[in-house]
């Protein structure tokens, strides 16, 4: 059946492809943008449909609902766009790649050796990440305590209806890029790392996007080849195209949706407004955080679709727009969880303890969160300074401290107190963050703050003049305000820079555009030869931020042994090495096909429970707020918590218990960000 599975894989990609054929102008870099939106535009539909019949782990019914969905597709873009002919993909591909030898050949000696040296890492980088996506598992604290948690859940109950989970992320996520994730399992026959399959395509599709973006804005092939090959080092963007997380996705479609809106300026034609239309339905149902990316969506828009001639061109394209949206927002927006939420929690996003915890209602007052959002720009700019990737090695860190002493000097004497502050932090500010923060989430790395910020600030100045630069530049500051004001400092926040990553690489396209910044015009050598320096520090901080990872090293390092030999729960538990003991303990015990009733907290890691095979069946008994409930009749253990399970709970702890053995003691443990209960196990059967 796995091999039928697959061969209806591959066929539902050859329709994706067929239909957005159909669509798309004759272009490889459109096609394959369409190409990603049909995709995922006709998975999370179907995956909506499934949950409410009961069908989630069915594959025919994934299998018929995909091809039902792609065929209405293709039904609805031939009567938008009658009569389109169909283009051959093969020859576009031979005429792309002739013309990219004549490029190529027709380099200066300068811009040769740095497009050959940003080509080659991101080949090493490309094949590494391939490799590590393929034979590693997942490992993300998010994905073991609620992503890929409640994805295994929702299999095992055949829906996606609320459950009641642990963790408060399994119930109320958004639940779109769930379905991909259920989906990609499901028809490569159960592989595990095919959880993985949408996040590391999306790497490679913001890259496509990006390079067919700088196309419509600059209509350079060096400059674009630039901005893609640049954005695929910005070191948050890269570290995330291994893992589960969820920003890589939110910055695909968001990449995918300002190709559609800049191509809608280049061409005016209506269908990119449908296109546009489709992609802010999906992204805004995948994560609630593109609300901070309206207002910048808002004013590309503004550029690119609302400056009209006239009233009558405006009101056409507004409601042409207006329309895609509202179809695409009930279809891929509404269904995705909001909804449910306030039924269940009387808000869209969750209960008001995880509001509280890192929303903006932990300020308090308007004058309080006036006050910390200010110290958040401060704090998020002052660690975009810093060579990330290179100071994973000690002598890297040892130069990122002097390189990095004339700020901390400017901080000290203009009494901003930004490390001293610490109430309104997830976890206070520090200048030197710890190793887990910067290696884990890093920011944009050397092309942030020795180039694109500059030049960023300079065009939003009118120092240097770029119309559409300048609407870039302001969509880059709105958003950059919309995360310091919106929550309370997270070191981990580097992620959120991903986004507005898209609107900063663009600033590239001035190197070669603008007269004063040009690195094609002759001489210019010290500038030319700062721009390489940037390059070559970026491209060995890419190199470094991937080979080593500590959350996924392809080869041995820091003393750890390399990701591709670790043991399974050595790996998964790598952020919690207190826990790792026990949990081999578990899983030596409990067979792969038991019943466990989980009496955990929310921050425990559920996901390694589950086994190799992902066969275990978990019921959770402590439910997010709700307290602790009965043991189920059917269950054959009980994994619980001491701190769940004691004399005094409503369940109370046997001295037959089995201590599982969480090292809650060593003081090698104690700077963990979380610490590990103390774990126990009674069979029941």
């Amino acid at each position: 059946m796995a091999i039928l599975y697959l061969l209806s894989f591959f066929l539902f990609i050859y329709s994706v492809g067929y239909t957005s054929k159909k669509i798309a102008q004759p272009s490889l870099t459109e096609w394959l943008i369409t190409s990603f939106i049909l995709f995922v535009g006709s998975i999370i539909p179907t995956g909506f449909v499934l949950s409410a019949l009961d069908l989630t782990a069915n594959v025919p019914a994934w299998i018929a609902g995909n091809f039902i969905a792609i065929g209405l597709h293709f039904a609805l873009w031939s009567k938008l766009l009658p009569g389109k002919p169909i283009f051959s993909v093969r020859a576009i591909i031979s005429n792309r790649f002739s013309t990219f030898k004549l490029w190529a050949r027709e380099l200066s000696p300068y811009l040769k050796f740095i497009f050959v040296m940003m080509f080659g890492t991101l080949t090493i980088i490309g094949i590494t990440n391939l490799i590590l996506v393929l034979f590693t598992v997942p490992n993300e604290w998010d994905s073991m305590t609620g992503h890929l948690n409640r994805a295994v859940r929702y299999i095992q109950r055949g829906t996606m209806e609320h459950f009641g989970g642990t963790n408060w992320n399994m119930d109320t996520y958004p639940k779109s890029v769930t379905t991909i994730q259920i989906y990609s399992y499901l028809i490569t026959g159960k592989v595990e790392n095919a959880f993985k399959l949408i996040h590391h395509l999306a790497f490679w599709v913001t890259l496509i996007s990006v390079f067919g973006i700088a196309q419509r804005i600059g209509r350079n092939l060096s400059a674009s080849f630039f901005c893609a090959l640049a954005y695929s080092m910005f070191l948050n963007f890269l570290m995330q195209a291994v893992t589960t997380e969820t920003d890589i996705v939110l910055t695909a479609y968001l990449s995918c949706l300002m190709y559609f809106i800049f191509t809608f300026y280049s061409t005016r034609d209506n269908r990119y407004l449908y296109l546009a239309g489709m992609a802010f339905g999906i992204v805004f149902g995948h994560k609630i955080t593109f609300a901070f990316l309206l207002p910048s969506v808002f004013v590309l828009m503004i550029y690119a679709v609302f400056i009209s001639p006239n009233l009558k061109i405006f009101f056409d394209r507004f409601i042409k727009l207006a329309i895609a949206i509202f179809l695409a927002v009930l279809i891929y927006t509404l269904p995705t969880g909001y909804i449910k939420n306030m039924q269940v929690f009387g808000h869209p996003i969750g209960p008001p303890t995880a509001l509280k915890h890192q929303s903006v209602e932990r300020f308090g007052t308007v004058r309080n969160l006036l006050k910390q959002g200010t110290r958040n720009v401060f704090r998020y700019s002052y660690e975009f300074f810093n060579l990330d990737g290179i100071r994973n090695a000690q002598w890297g860190y040892d130069l990122n401290t002097q390189i990095r002493k004339p700020i901390v000097v400017l901080e000290d004497k203009m009494h901003l107190r930004l490390d001293e502050e610490t109430t309104y932090a997830i976890v206070p500010f520090s200048f030197q963050r710890h190793f887990d923060n910067y290696n884990a989430n890093p920011y944009w790395g050397v092309f942030g703050f020795a180039l694109i910020l500059p030049l960023l600030v300079l065009v939003f100045l009118r120092i240097f003049s770029s119309r559409v630069h300048w609407f870039l530049a302001l969509a880059f500051i709105l958003d950059f305000i919309a995360i310091s004001y919106s929550a309370v400092y997270d070191p981990f926040k580097g992620r959120y820079f991903i986004e507005p990553g898209l609107f900063g690489v663009l600033f590239l396209l001035l190197l070669f555009s603008n007269h004063r910044l040009s690195i094609i015009k002759p001489r210019r050598r010290i500038w030319k030869g700062y721009v390489l320096i940037v390059v070559v520090l970026a491209c060995t901080s890419a190199i470094m931020a991937v080979f080593l990872n500590i959350r996924s090293l392809p080869f041995p390092a820091y003393g750890a042994e390399s990701a591709l030999k670790m043991d399974r729960i050595k790996y998964q538990t790598f952020a919690r090495p207190d826990i790792t003991k026990a949990y081999e303990t578990y899983d030596s015990i409990v067979p792969q096909d038991a019943v466990v009733a989980l009496a955990t907290i929310n921050d425990d890691f559920e996901y390694p429970l589950y086994g190799a095979k992902l066969s275990r069946r978990l019921i959770s008994i402590n439910p997010f707020e709700k307290g602790l409930q009965p043991i189920p009749k059917d269950a054959d253990y009980l994994f619980y918590d001491r701190s769940v399970v004691n004399d005094t709970s409503k369940i109370k702890a046997l001295p037959t218990d089995f201590r599982l053995g969480s090292d809650t003691i060593s003081a090698k443990y104690r700077g963990l960000a979380v610490k590990g209960e103390d774990y126990y196990l009674r069979k029941l059967k």
